[in-house]
Parts: structure tokens; sequence; C-alpha cells
């Protein structure tokens, strides 16, 4: 590490892998089940490789992610496309590689996608966005299936949008696509949006309409508290519920949207004590790495687990904070710690989805650098 820059991302491969295989053994148990990684998680390209070896097919929210996975080598036969603000270009660059689905939000860009596919002549496959109106335990900030949120279409609109899109020459209507928000670990969450997908299949039903798949989305969270002790996520349950409680006909397949539960664990974010500062109040340990490169504590208030990498020393309580201009850039107060010292490498635990990913240059800083554990 010491020939290395901080702050930088550390990504474990062994444990990736191991957490692939577990998916792959849990979705095997259940037919007619397809796991998409959520590319918004992170999109290091040597962690989309290992993804992409391991069979899974990719969801994505901009044109973007959707050129960084086809660089990855994922066909776009496994690329869905979701998203409330597709802009043209995203959308003809998914009509012009014949991805699987575009996931739609809204009437209006129902009809753009129609204008755009009779342009080229294409048939553009669709999946509609419901929002079920379903509340998860989860961070405000992260949750996406309530009526207030910006996300889906109103379920009592389900209809009316079906029968539209079916009216028109250059869509065809393959799914329908549920989404109620990020690190869920209640599974009633899911067994919720199982009961209202029910539902609506029954109304479905009413009116013969049949659709070829359902879409959940993603949600399962991590355990942020003990990344060691629990490195993967209860895939058995998460897949068990649905297989259980979710009403499948005859033929549709389940698709899921994994991003966090995937790569959440393997990452680690890897900086440097700059200095201890002694105040009267409070001891500060302050790292090289700040919120332009990991976040998530400053905009969700999220907790990770730190560690002191260079110490065995007694612990001592201190704020580590970082060195941006702004009170916000703090990753945790008041922690206990091995003893630290200038110089000493801190470990910010669980930051594989949403850190490296999300990182900016605020302040002129350089971008963090993302490394596999096969290459160090």
């Amino acid at each position: 590490m010491k020939q290395l820059r901080t702050p930088f991302y550390y990504y474990d491969v062994e444990l990736l892998r191991s957490t692939l295989h577990t998916i792959q053994q849990e979705v095997s148990k259940h037919e007619g089940f397809c796991v998409h990684y959520a590319v918004k998680a992170n999109a290091n390209p040597k962690v989309l490789k290992i993804i992409r070896e391991a069979g899974l097919g990719v969801d994505c929210v901009s044109g973007g992610e959707i050129a960084a996975s086809m660089k990855s080598g994922f066909p776009s036969s496994k690329i869905v496309y979701a998203g409330v603000g597709k802009s043209d270009w995203e959308i003809n660059l998914g009509l012009d590689n014949d991805i699987f689905c575009f996931n739609v939000e809204s009437i209006p860009e129902l009809e753009v996608i129609n204008e755009l596919a009779t342009a080229k002549d294409k048939v553009a496959r669709v999946a509609f966005r419901l929002n079920p109106n379903v509340g998860a335990h989860t961070h405000a900030n992260i949750t996406t299936g309530l009526a207030e949120n910006k996300f889906g279409i109103d379920m009592r609109d389900m209809l009316a949008v079906i029968n539209k899109a079916n009216q028109m020459s250059h869509v065809k209507v393959v799914g329908l696509h549920f989404h109620i928000g990020s690190q869920i670990l209640d599974m009633g969450d899911f067994e919720a949006l199982c009961n209202r997908i029910n539902e609506l299949q029954d109304e479905l039903e009413r009116h013969r309409i049949h659709v070829e798949h359902i879409n959940v989305g993603g949600g399962l969270g991590v355990d942020y508290q003990h990344p060691n002790r629990v490195s993967i996520p209860d895939f058995k349950a998460y897949f068990d519920t649905y297989a259980k409680k979710l009403k499948l006909r005859n033929g549709q397949t389940l698709h899921f949207e994994l991003g966090r539960a995937v790569v959440a664990q393997c990452g680690t974010l890897i900086t440097r004590t700059l200095y201890i500062k002694e105040g009267y109040v409070k001891k500060f340990c302050i790292v090289d790495a700040g919120f332009t490169d990991l976040i998530r504590p400053a905009l969700y208030q999220a907790y990770h687990k730190i560690e002191n990498l260079s110490s065995d020393e007694p612990l001592e309580t201190y704020d580590v904070v970082g060195p941006i201009c702004e009170s916000t850039d703090v990753f945790a107060k008041q922690i206990d710690l091995n003893r630290v010292h200038r110089g000493d490498f801190i470990a910010i635990r669980s930051a594989g989805a949403y850190g490296e990913i999300m990182a900016s240059q605020y302040n002129c800083r350089p971008l963090p650098v993302g490394y596999i554990s096969e290459e160090l």
C-alpha cells in the first residue's frame, strides 16, 4: 500500500466472486429468475468484467452506463435501461444496439421512444415502471416506491398506458417493472411488493392482458455494521421471499436488479492519516480522503465501519474527518480506533457500492483510483 497514492479503492476479488457464486446458486433453485447488476452501484471496468464473467445481465440508468456495459462485454440482449429522464441520444443508443428492454416511467417518454423507434423502423421492447406506493424501511432519500416519489407510473393508470402502447406500431409491451428503494433488510417490504404485484396481475388478467416479464428491481441491503461477520447478504431469504410470495403466471420470467448487495462489501476506501488534532472537547483524525471520494456519510448520514490498519495500540475516541472545506466532510464522529498516528492507513469498509462511482472533483481534487486485489 505504501507505493499507492491515497486515497484509493481496494476491491477484494475473492469476496466478489464468492458473492456472485452465492447469487448463482440461489437463483438456480428457482426457474425463470434472472439477475441484472445495477451498474450505478459501481462501474469500475475491472469489477464489471468479473460480474460479466459470472453471467449476470445489467441494469443501466444512463447512456454512459449502457456504453460502459457494452465495452465490458455485456451482450445487449442482457441490458435493461431504466431512468426517469432518458435523453434522445440515450434512447437511440439503446435502439441501435437492440437492448433487451426500456423500463418506461411516463407516457411522454413512451411517445418519444415510439417516435425514435419509428424513425429507425425498429420495435422497442418496453416494460412499464409502476409506482406501487409501497414504503420501505430505509433512508428517506433512497425510497422510490411511494406515490410522492418522482419514479414510475401511478398504478391507476396501468391499463390506460398499456392500451396506449398497444396502439403504437413501434413499441412492444413485454413487462412490468417495480423498485421500492435501497438498503432494505426487512423481507416484509419485499412481501408487500409481492402482494401488490399479485393484485395488479389479477387486474390485468381480468382484462386478458399477459406480460412476459416481471421486474422487481433490487433493494437488498448489506450489513454495514459487521462487514467481516456478514460479508455476503442473505440472498437465500431474498430470492425465497419472491419464490413463495409472488404468483408468477405460466411462462413469466422474474428479473432482479441488484447493485449494492453485489459489490458493497468487497470494496474498501483506503486513506492515510494527515494529522491528529487535539481539541478541548474531542480529538480529530484528519485523513486525506474526503466526501469527494466517499459521499455517503455526508449525503445519507450513512455508517461505515472504520479501522486503523496500522495500529494495534489501545483504543482512543476520534472524529474521523477529511480535508474538504465543508463542515459536512465527516466520515464518523466519536468512534473508537486503535491509537492513530500520522501516516497510519485507515480503512473505510463496505464502500464498494456508491463510493468510487459517486466521487467528484470538488476542490479540484483528483478522482480516486480503484484497484482489484489481483493486481496488488
